[in-house]
């Protein structure tokens, strides 16, 4: 159980206040704290006794006396400093934990079994570089085998040279033979590094091509029409590129920084898909497959491959590709889910997911969003386990398309509809790896305009590395580039509206109509 689960019975906000409470205690090195409080209260002690102490001792000479005590003085003031040196306790009272490394980034040098250099050549004057080095000094002391070397840029401008480092803030990262270069005033930055660095394998993610699927690399924020409302993603004060659809250029990004290859895949011409494909992503296909290119499909995932299909609900999946996924008892229904209770600002089709299935791909996974799905369903697949990894809540339907009247499905049965599934067996009984697919009535929530957003770019990684079969290699997550906002749900926004526009002017009537009648 993690620890959100552990207080998913409290309130949102002592649950938040005890989780950041756990993840601080949890950060403090207890054995050096341990020894930081033992040596400052030696001292405090020290001092108390030495107000005591008369200021001349029974000696002959004064002189003697007071050289005595000053070294004596001195002896417990260099033992003291020696021993805070050597277990020396970090405390961060910043509510953001400014100057203290994430807890993945601790978790990834922890893990370090093999000895790996890090040389960072940093400039004096960027405050921000040198808080990165007193975060690699903090790491260095959780685990030997992680040694940091921090110099000045400026002042050993030879050695930079010879390391062929030729941009500030860049940290060489070597283990035996091997070598990754990262420029950045970042942890986390850091730590993807260490995961490329230890990475004993090319693994490459192939997206499907030919179809008019979306794009690796289309890295445009555009604005589009979705559901039955027009989004601009409150991106107003930006600049805005409208485009025909989506790209997964962000995907790509993130991808690559964890060490990770993308490459584009086109199966049409009936060619095998490559064994070093350790996942096949189809992400919005607009076209129909064709029997052969579904066979392409098939023999890929008999000899044991991943796949991820991000099937959009305007998309007619046709009788072939429907037969491949029922074997793999997932069907991708018609019609788009619309769920009043959970859903993303105010359009109930942006369907809000709190609450996972139990499965690798969802473990610690916060809120996400798809922003108009198709419902998927569960079928009966033998030697297949299947397992349902979001639904909408159980106040939700599905219309027929996204514009049309509501009205009849409204009156009509409510019940939670499965988004987004996996499942993992065998299509060939003579082979022993057996394949994996995830299925997502959504492609949106990974594109470009909803991948920085809540923790989608968490989901869709996280069902990347168990379609890798690297759910147990540590993770990372990493950094996107996205402009602050406040993400509200529809039933936080609700809550808002009741308590700034009804209840408190309510009350000030209220007040002001009581003081009236007292006054009368």
């Amino acid at each position: 159980m993690t620890d959100q689960q552990g207080f998913k019975d409290l309130p949102a906000e002592d649950a938040s206040f005890l989780h950041s409470l756990l993840q601080s205690l949890q950060s403090l090195d207890w054995i050096n704290l341990g020894w930081f409080a033992g040596v400052v209260f030696a001292l405090v002690l020290l001092f108390v006794a030495g107000l005591k102490v008369p200021a001349r001792l029974a000696f002959a000479s004064r002189v003697a006396s007071a050289t005595l005590v000053a070294a004596a003085a001195l002896t417990v003031a260099i033992l003291a400093n020696l021993a805070l040196f050597r277990h020396d306790a970090h405390l961060d009272l910043t509510h953001e934990k400014a100057f203290t490394p994430s807890v993945e980034v601790r978790e990834v040098v922890r893990g370090l079994s093999e000895q790996v250099e890090i040389a960072y050549f940093y400039q004096k004057q960027n405050l921000a570089a040198r808080a990165l080095g007193a975060m690699l000094r903090q790491l260095e002391r959780q685990n030997l085998n992680f040694r940091v070397q921090l110099i000045d840029a400026d002042q050993n401008p030879a050695l930079a040279s010879s390391l062929g480092v030729r941009t500030y803030n860049s940290a060489v990262l070597r283990l035996g033979d091997r070598r990754v270069e990262v420029i950045t005033t970042d942890d986390r930055e850091i730590a993807l590094g260490l995961l490329r660095l230890l990475r004993r394998r090319q693994v490459v993610v192939c997206f499907a091509a030919g179809h008019g699927e979306y794009d690796i690399d289309n890295f445009e924020f555009h604005t589009h029409f979705e559901g039955a409302h027009n989004h601009s993603h409150d991106v107003s004060s930006t600049g805005v590129v409208q485009m025909e659809q989506h790209g997964l250029g962000r995907l790509r990004r993130a991808i690559e920084k964890l060490g990770l290859v993308a490459r584009k895949v086109a199966f049409a011409t009936g060619q095998p898909i490559p064994d070093d494909c350790a996942v096949i992503v189809e992400a919005n296909p607009r076209t129909r497959y064709s029997p052969g290119e579904t066979d392409v499909l098939r023999g890929y995932l008999e000899r044991g491959g991943s796949a991820m299909f991000l099937i959009e609900p305007d998309y007619a999946v046709d009788d072939s590709l429907a037969a491949l996924l029922a074997g793999a008892g997932i069907a991708a229904r018609d019609g788009v889910i619309v769920d009043p209770m959970e859903h993303y600002f105010t359009d109930e089709q942006m369907i809000a997911v709190a609450r996972y299935g139990p499965h690798p791909a969802t473990r610690g996974l916060a809120l996400s969003f798809y922003p108009g799905a198709r419902p998927l369903e569960v079928l009966p697949a033998p030697g297949v386990q299947v397992m349902p990894l979001a639904s909408s809540s159980a106040d939700s339907y599905v219309i027929a398309n996204r514009l049309g009247d509501q009205s009849k499905a409204k009156s009509g049965p409510r019940a939670s509809q499965i988004i987004a599934v996996a499942a993992e067996g065998r299509l060939n009984e003579s082979v022993a790896t057996p394949f994996r697919i995830i299925v997502a009535g959504d492609a949106d929530f990974a594109s470009n305009s909803f991948f920085p957003y809540l923790a989608n770019s968490d989901a869709v990684l996280a069902e990347l590395a168990w379609l890798a079969r690297e759910e147990r290699a540590p993770s990372m997550k990493p950094p996107v580039e996205v402009l602050p906002t406040v993400s509200l749900t529809g039933e936080q926004m609700r809550g808002i509206f009741f308590i700034t526009v009804l209840l408190m002017p309510g009350l000030i009537a209220l007040a002001g109509s009581a003081m009236w009648w007292w006054r009368r």
